[in-house]
């Protein structure tokens, strides 16, 4: 159901639209007092038909902050200026997108929801506006998108907006950094309402607020929407920030008139009242004639009520089919370049020379992560030489896992194609709320918003590296929902697989790489690839075999396992006269069903041999797969156990399962 014509005309006859459909609010009273008071409607909206029952979940309205939440978005002008907000988001949402009904039906799960009922109150997107409920989250995105802005050479800025309850997260900070590092038009908003959920911001918040801005060298502003002049004033901080083409910090006190969500305010009643008697949005209208402000009340009420009959009007959101996974199989192969690996190449070298030949071959390509330059080219030499032949492209960063992360997430949600290297896989746990609840959430909830990202990391023990530089943790990632995960070995084409990554598969991709593996020979000996059948991606990223057809057991290793799983075929064939395969997936996630599991199905014995801790890991999931479709055979697990990897190469060897160790266990079965 379409709002009427005559009552949209009514309710929005003060302002124009621009071509993207954002609402050019104009800064004299009566335009800002119409829009503010309908964005207050609108919320109180929303609380009444959670009072009748027809929103479930979480909704933080912004009554009493109105003129704040208007303020930065209304003051955004051009084509690529960016919006990220938080829970608290419907005025900022509104004032963007001046979807009404959008807002309203999404809220309540309806089909005409701005998101399809996939986001509710805190998860909106619309064009370049993005909010997330994890508060801090999308910081380290906007840096990303803000650097994206300055790489096109584009005026566009981003505004990341925050709460005061939000400066104890420290990806604020990581991200502030890198905008100040990069010198990215990132405007870091902070909505001081000072309070956070029920706790004042006196008890969690130390020293001087606009203090943290500065000391990032953040050109830094206060201001108060009770100011008569605060909209114009906010005009000129965003025009600053455009021209200076740089970050900036604007801290703007606020308070809400509601209790942090839905339930009851548990405020002083006294200092309720004295927040009410401040309401700007009140002063506002009392600036005006009473006959003009009465007559925008009354276009405003009948435009929201015609709000709320469209929203009641569309049907709940459904699905026709309950979906499998998030992914979308790859087009046909698009002519892809493919770089030339010289004979004999390691698997450092091969995935040197394949970045080389991405970013020289694409310019949307861009490698991010720490002590990339040279001459040091990384902690594993893995980018050596790139920085020099590709500058401003290979980016070393500040020790900020989360933060680059987030960024890369912001490049590529512009367009790019970031690759980033993490030191040590060990670091990717200060990574994990960027992908489970940003990357993953991008392309899996909105139609048409792709996360082409790939984040390498070397990992693995056996160096003596000690407990947080030796973990395998592809146990912890493969349980997140629409990351693919990629863990080849020497035996796969490792060029080949990296560039499918980045340039065929426009979903977020962890690429493992075992760090005893660099100095391998890349030899495909004489392994086959199984069909790829249904699998999603396995065309990309192939899962191998080798040995008998008809073997008395079947080994599935992978990463730096499959070299002690070659090890061990050779001497239970030689010494024991066993028959021997060997099963290597690239692929860990999503899961190889249909081919790997689908072959491991006709085998009398599987062994699973992993380095990562295998109580609910990958071999778990094997397992169950197998269970699941009826497989009859005996299966062993092996896997490192659950406690810390030791620094002393004696105790190391222990703890990691070796040739010997695994050869005990398999003949135990027999």
């Amino acid at each position: 159901m379409e709002i009427s014509q005559q009552s949209t005309d009514q309710a929005i006859l003060a302002w124009a639209r621009d071509d993207h459909g954002k609402p050019q609010i104009a800064l004299d009273p009566e335009s800002l007092y119409r829009y503010g008071h309908l964005i207050r409607l609108t919320e109180q909206l929303v609380l009444d038909q959670f009072s009748r029952g027809l929103v479930s979940g979480t909704t933080h309205t912004c009554i009493g902050q109105e003129l704040t939440a208007m303020s930065v978005v209304r003051a955004l002008n051009h084509p690529d200026d960016a919006v990220l907000s938080n829970h608290r988001n419907h005025g900022h949402f509104l004032t963007y997108s001046g979807d009404f009904v959008g807002l309203v039906a999404e809220i309540m799960g309806r089909e005409a929801g701005a998101c399809g009922g996939w986001g509710g109150s805190q998860h909106l997107v619309h064009r370049h506006f993005h909010s997330n409920g994890v508060q801090g989250g999308m910081l380290g995105i906007g840096a990303g998108l803000a650097l994206a802005r300055k790489l096109h050479n584009s005026d566009g800025i981003v505004a990341a907006i925050i709460g005061d309850g939000t400066l104890g997260q420290g990806l604020v900070y990581e991200a502030m950094n890198l905008a100040s590092v990069w010198n990215a038009p990132l405007l870091v908003v902070v909505e001081n309402n000072g309070i956070a959920q029920t706790t004042v911001s006196s008890h969690t918040v130390g020293g001087d607020i606009e203090a943290r801005g500065a000391a990032f060298g953040l050109p830094t502003w206060r201001l108060a929407d009770d100011d008569p002049e605060f909209l114009a004033k906010v005009d000129g901080v965003v025009n600053t920030v455009r021209g200076r083409r740089g970050p900036g910090f604007l801290v703007i006190d606020t308070r809400r008139m509601g209790p942090h969500s839905k339930g009851d305010d548990l405020r002083d009643p006294e200092e309720l009242e004295q927040i009410r008697n401040r309401d700007p949005l009140a002063a506002l209208g009392r600036f005006l004639p009473a006959d003009v402000r009465n007559a925008i009340e009354s276009n405003n009420r009948q435009f929201v009520e015609a709000v709320r009959q469209a929203a009641d009007a569309s049907p709940e959101a459904c699905l026709r089919e309950t979906p499998a996974h998030i992914f979308e199989q790859p087009a046909q192969p698009e002519p892809m370049s493919v770089p030339e690996i010289p004979a004999g190449s390691n698997v450092r070298q091969a995935i040197n020379s394949t970045l080389r030949h991405l970013l020289d071959s694409d310019k949307r390509v861009l490698v991010i992560g720490e002590d990339l330059h040279d001459p040091y080219g990384g902690a594993f030499k893995v980018t050596q030489g790139l920085s020099t032949d590709f500058p401003g492209r290979v980016i070393s960063t500040p020790i900020s896992e989360a933060g680059i992360t987030g960024a890369a997430i912001g490049l590529a949600l512009d367009g790019y194609l970031p690759i980033v290297e993490i030191m040590f896989a060990d670091f990717l746990t200060l990574c994990m709320d960027q992908l489970l609840n940003h990357a993953v959430k991008f392309p899996g909830m909105f139609p048409d918003v792709s996360v082409p990202l790939v984040i390498r990391t070397p990992c693995g023990g056996r160096r003596g590296y000690g407990p947080t530089h030796s973990q395998s943790p592809e146990h912890l990632f493969t349980a997140v929902p629409g990351l693919t995960v990629a863990y080849p070995s020497h035996r796969h084409d490792v060029s080949g697989l990296l560039a499918n990554a980045v340039q065929r598969w426009h979903y977020p991709v962890l690429f493992l790489e075992h760090k005893l593996l660099y100095g391998e020979k890349l030899d495909p000996a004489d392994y086959t690839a199984l069909d790829s059948a249904d699998d999603v991606a396995t065309e990309l990223f192939p899962t191998l075999r080798r040995g008998a057809d008809d073997p008395d057991v079947t080994l599935v290793a992978y990463g730096g396992m499959l070299p002690i799983a070659e090890a061990v075929v050779r001497r239970l064939e030689t010494e024991e006269e066993l028959a021997v395969e060997i099963v290597a997936p690239a692929l860990l996630s999503p899961l190889p069903r249909d081919s790997m599991i689908g072959h491991l199905l006709e085998r009398q014995t599987v062994v699973v041999v992993e380095e990562s801790h295998h109580d609910f890991g990958v071999s778990a999931e094997i397992a169950a797969a197998l269970l699941e479709s009826g497989f009859s055979g005996q299966l062993l697990r092996i896997g490192t156990p659950p406690v810390p990897i030791a620094s002393a190469r004696s105790l190391e060897r222990s703890i990691i399962p070796d040739e010997q160790s695994i050869i005990d266990q398999i003949l135990d079965l027999f």
